[in-house]
């Protein structure tokens, strides 16, 4: 029943798109899944905390000319990469990417991309955290530019407001449903002060801290982030589920204890808010595991490169 499922989602979609597969590798490299799973497991048990960054690495490299695997690019003389970007500044486990790839090149030599890579990693990163399972069709190119100035411009911002945030989404064919859902991929990981510290410290003329932000939890994170250029620490993006993926993260929400701007923006939609708090019940989280592996899905084809387009890079940091 999954690989239908996994075409009914691609129907619709772009021509690129209708190029992926389910089994795409299974001449060429039978194992590739099998091959991701084993040395996810092995990262993660060793790592758990990396379970929300390399979630997050996938979703930065499709919101940037899609999912090419354009992030994981180092920057070259002259030319600014995506990862070096200000918003890229916080990601991490671009080495655990690296060995899952070198595991792939010694199995399948210049087989499999960093783009397909990227995709099974976060997929099996959510099943591993106690999430959801859902089928990836595979086939993804490699892309060879990777810009610094797109990442700033095309990345939705922790300070995003439904209008912009629902626009950024939008120009991926990705609508408010999706918003929503894949919002609730923070449930994983944490986030460094700078990125919530505007609402805590001088917010605006009538108010210090945002009135959007419960008081008792801005008192609360205050204690963490001492200030605006507090760089160091970390706080939990779903406090006392960090590492699980669950539906704790709208419970927060719904409690006006969402860490960032964007969180908070949740609620002053009334799509977005009827979905928070349908979900914040405890009584549909299935509903929010299906509903985030269709948004997955879908987020996985943005801008795919198929076919004779891009490469399969040989090093995941390197175009060959």
């Amino acid at each position: 029943m999954l690989i239908p499922l996994a075409f009914l989602l691609l129907a619709g979609s772009s021509l690129a798109v209708a190029q992926l597969e389910i089994g795409y590798y299974s001449k060429t490299c039978p194992n590739v899944e099998a091959i991701v799973r084993e040395e996810m497991e092995k990262i993660i048990s060793a790592a758990p905390s990396l379970a929300g960054p390399l979630l997050r690495l996938h979703f930065h490299d499709c919101f940037v000319r899609g999912c090419d695997a354009s992030v994981l690019l180092n920057s070259t003389e002259g030319s600014l990469a995506e990862r070096d970007a200000k918003p890229n500044k916080s990601l991490r486990g671009f080495s655990s990417v690296d060995r899952v790839k070198a595991k792939l090149e010694a199995a399948c030599p210049n087989t499999v991309s960093c783009a397909d890579v990227l995709t099974l990693m976060a997929r099996d990163t959510v099943v591993i955290a106690k999430g959801p399972f859902w089928p990836v069709a595979l086939g993804r190119r490699d892309g060879k530019v990777s810009s610094a100035v797109e990442a700033a411009d095309q990345l939705p911002p922790a300070f995003g407001d439904i209008p912009l945030l629902t626009k950024i989404f939008a120009s991926k064919n990705l609508d408010l449903k999706d918003l929503v859902v894949l919002s609730g991929a923070h449930t994983l990981g944490m986030a460094h002060c700078p990125s919530y510290a505007d609402r805590l410290y001088n917010f605006s003329s009538a108010y210090n801290a945002d009135p959007s932000l419960d008081s008792e939890y801005a008192d609360r994170l205050r204690t963490r982030c001492k200030s605006r250029d507090d760089k160091a620490m970390l706080s939990e993006m779903d406090p006392g589920s960090y590492k699980t993926f669950d539906t704790s993260y709208y419970r927060h929400v719904a409690k006006r204890r969402g860490l960032f701007q964007s969180d908070a923006a949740l609620l002053t939609d009334p799509t977005t808010r009827e979905y928070v708090q349908r979900i914040a019940t405890g009584k549909f989280d299935d509903v929010f595991f299906e509903d985030f592996s269709e948004s997955m899905i879908k987020m996985g084809n943005v801008g795919v490169l198929t076919g004779a387009e891009g490469e399969i890079r040989k090093k995941c940091y390197i175009v060959n």
